[in-house]
């Protein structure tokens, strides 16, 4: 049997994946398998309005690649066809997840691990926790999505900073920059990043996902791009019943019960 790398809790509609190789629970090969596999089936899965990503412990989120599986790669050329590939690949998952995320870092988030939170919607942070991207110490660069999402993120000067020097950031400098969202206390950020994510499924799937995408344009378009697929997400969402819900709600001054289940192909592009 395959030694389980990771694992899943689910509360109402919100999952949380455990990153599960204690102490520091880093990326293994077969732990960047199972999580693909996971958030494959998380994503399908309709009872599912919000994802909480965290590791197991509280010594770390994860503090990046098992660098002991680095010499035989190396040796094959497979830096990249064995690992970055489909590590970027499954980071991808996160990063485009059709419902709200959520990660809870305690303690560290190092190299690989901040490059997998970073796909994540939000992040909380505990209060002692330090953040950062050294590959540049291992003589390699952030490879697994993080000079484009950390990038996203923070700016061009602030990940200058982080990926030239390979230095780590404490929390308040991350809430500062914009790298993270929340602090929460020593041992509590899974409390706080759970709460969050309930409140996230609490609302109206279509719109999150149309919001989420919106967002995704906004960084990857030129605005006019961005802009007319935007407005073709607003017809969309305009036709769901969640929308009409939402509005009669609001006129009548009433809590809005929002029902619809989250349809995907409603909102893809005509081009």
């Amino acid at each position: 049997m395959q030694d389980k790398k990771v694992r899943v809790e689910i509360d109402g509609a919100v999952a949380t994946l455990f990153l599960s190789n204690p102490p520091m629970n880093v990326v293994t090969l077969s732990l960047t398998r199972q999580m693909h596999d996971v958030l494959q089936s998380l994503a399908a899965d309709p009872a599912i309005g919000a994802l909480v990503l965290t590791g197991e412990g509280d010594r770390a989120f994860c503090a990046g690649s098992d660098i002991k599986e680095f010499p035989r790669l190396v040796a094959e050329r497979g830096i990249v066809s064995q690992k970055l590939g489909y590590e970027n690949e499954t980071y991808g998952l996160v990063g485009n997840f059709p419902k709200p995320t959520v990660a809870a870092i305690e303690r560290l988030a190092l190299g690989g691990g901040l490059e997998l939170a970073a796909g994540c919607d939000l992040i909380v942070a505990s209060e002692d926790a330090m953040l950062g991207l050294p590959e540049v110490k291992l003589g390699g660069f952030p490879g697994s999505g993080g000079t484009v999402r950390v990038t996203r993120r923070i700016g061009l000067g602030r990940a200058n900073e982080m990926m030239l020097l390979g230095d780590m950031v404490d929390a308040p400098t991350a809430l500062a920059w914009g790298l993270i969202n929340r602090i929460a206390p020593k041992g509590q950020t899974l409390v706080a990043a759970r709460a969050l994510a309930a409140r996230l499924a609490e609302g109206p799937a279509p719109a999150a996902y149309a919001c989420k995408t919106a967002l995704r344009y906004a960084m990857d378009l030129p605005e006019q791009d961005a802009i007319r697929r935007t407005l073709d997400l607003s017809e969309a969402l305009s036709q769901t019943h969640d929308f009409a819900e939402g509005v009669g709600a609001f006129i009548d001054k009433r809590p809005a019960q929002f029902s619809d289940a989250l349809d995907v192909g409603a909102f893809k592009p005509a081009d």
